[in-house]
């Protein structure tokens, strides 16, 4: 190692999905949206002036936050948005995890929170969940720096009741908690109304998923003021200019186009409804799915060979070599037709 190497910063990295290459794939690993965005959003892109581009965008974000704001009937002081909920959570861990006592979230969740943490050099902990892949609410009682965990969880899918949640906040009062809520317009209520009880509780979401921008980046949480003020702070000490432009425009279209937003997620949920049905009867099980992905797993084939054998095929699916899980594959809900592709090569392998 040479002198100068010694100074740098080691840490392990996230490991994103697959993007392959090849076009002609069914591409089902990455949890995208199958369908394209609101027309209304191109529509918004296009009226993106040049002479626009050559200026700075709004710092605060205006436009998209009080979007936000109105449609959650929030004040826009509650709400922050950033480039994809990754660089937001990413500013909730630099913001509110300064604490010598762990942070707290699941054995088997975001792979990225560990990451995070050792980058910020903030001290954490593991909480195994339980056999059936549920929170355990009292194993979150004991003292911590700070709790964290995505409802839906992923990748298992599992969604939490909102008194699960309480339980948990309710035992945290003197900490941040984070619900990283990327995959909840798939799942049931969002716990945006526990928002009123407690002051220290952080709700992020993103517009990857359910809004099909996962290649704008935009993301966005939304707490009390005292929160969201914190992490604008953090945020204006080293990047004022995060969101573009266009990001701003064409967020602010897809908020406001409520009438495709729900229609793309009752067609995703028949979707998830259907492939539930077909992978039970090619023999899989799998934890309820509330998120647009299923975590399943075969009765009598191995899930590493099963991800090589449909890679091999063009069917790119999401596998973890991690325990307790390395026997599952995550596999996104796509259109019926990559779904009838999909379930036409296992029928045939299995």
């Amino acid at each position: 190692m040479k002198e100068w190497e010694k100074n740098f910063r080691r840490v392990v990295p996230y490991t994103p999905g697959e993007q392959p290459k090849n076009a002609n794939v069914i591409k089902l690993n990455t949890n995208e949206n199958p369908y394209p965005p609101s027309p209304k959003v191109m529509e918004a892109l296009q009226a993106v002036s040049r002479d626009r581009l050559r200026l700075y965008p709004d710092p605060t974000a205006s436009v998209l936050v009080n979007a936000i704001a109105a449609r959650y009937e929030v004040e826009p002081e509650c709400v922050f948005v950033g480039v994809g909920s990754d660089d937001v959570l990413a500013m909730a861990f630099m913001t509110f995890f300064q604490s010598a006592k762990p942070v707290f979230f699941p054995d088997i969740t975001y792979s990225f929170y560990p990451v995070w943490a050792d980058l910020f050099r903030v001290p954490y902990k593991k909480i195994p969940l339980a056999e059936d892949f549920s929170i355990r609410p009292q194993d979150y009682y004991p003292a911590n720096g700070g709790v964290i965990f995505p409802n839906p969880n992923a990748p298992t899918s599992r969604y939490e009741s909102l008194e699960v949640l309480e339980d948990i906040l309710q035992h945290n009062q003197d900490v941040v908690v984070i619900i990283d809520e990327a995959y909840i317009d798939f799942a049931g209520p969002s716990a945006l109304p526990l928002l009123k009880k407690y002051e220290n509780l952080l709700i992020v979401q993103t517009f990857s998923k359910s809004r099909s921008m996962a290649g704008m980046r935009i993301g966005y949480a939304i707490g009390s003021p005292g929160l969201i003020k914190a992490m604008s702070d953090v945020k204006y000490s080293f990047n004022s200019y995060t969101m573009s432009q266009a990001c701003l425009a064409m967020g602010t279209a897809a908020v406001e186009d409520e009438e495709y937003f729900q229609e793309m997620i009752r067609r995703i949920r028949r979707t998830r409804d259907m492939s539930g049905q077909r992978f039970k009867e090619l023999g899989f099980s799998f934890p309820e799915p509330g998120a647009n992905f299923i975590f399943v797993k075969h009765e009598r084939s191995k899930a590493r060979d099963l991800f090589a054998l449909l890679r091999e095929n063009n069917i790119f699916v999401r596998y973890f070599d991690q325990p307790r899980i390395d026997d599952y594959l995550r596999v996104t809900i796509g259109t019926d037709q990559q779904m009838d592709a999909l379930f036409a090569f296992l029928k045939k392998h299995l």
